[in-house]
Formats: structure tokens, sequence, C-alpha cells
């Protein structure tokens, strides 16, 4: 079982020109492409903890890897 990176890029609600990349990490099995499509939840989840910031976008690869989706 590999691990895999859903990098949430966000940006402060206070000073939206303050941007930064989140990363949740998991073990699993799966492609990033169903990564990227189960991500929705994690995100919703992420927010709720972190109010302050905004989502801009999300993707997802392999630690260390230049592949993303």
């Amino acid at each position: 079982m590999g691990l895999i990176d859903l990098i949430v890029s966000v940006s402060a609600l206070s000073h939206p020109d303050q941007c930064q990349d989140q990363h949740l990490r998991f073990a699993s099995s799966m492609s990033l492409r169903h990564c990227v499509m189960i991500a929705p939840p994690y995100v919703v989840r992420w927010i709720n903890e972190h109010p302050q910031w905004l989502v801009v976008r999300w993707r997802c690869e392999h630690p260390g890897s230049r592949e993303a989706i």
C-alpha cells in the first residue's frame, strides 16, 4: 500500500494574497484520479476545521513525485 497526498490550496480570508498548500496524506492503493473523485468530503472537513481559510483548488499526487491530478 502506498501513500497519496491530497493537496489543498488555500487562501486566507482576511488576506487573499496569502496562499499556501495543505497536505493531507493517506495510506492507500487508489489511483490519483480516484483520490480526486473522493476528495470533497475531506476538503469540507478541512474547511470546517479551518474557517479562516478559503479553498482555491485541490489535487492529488504521490509524495515525492511530479505526477499529479
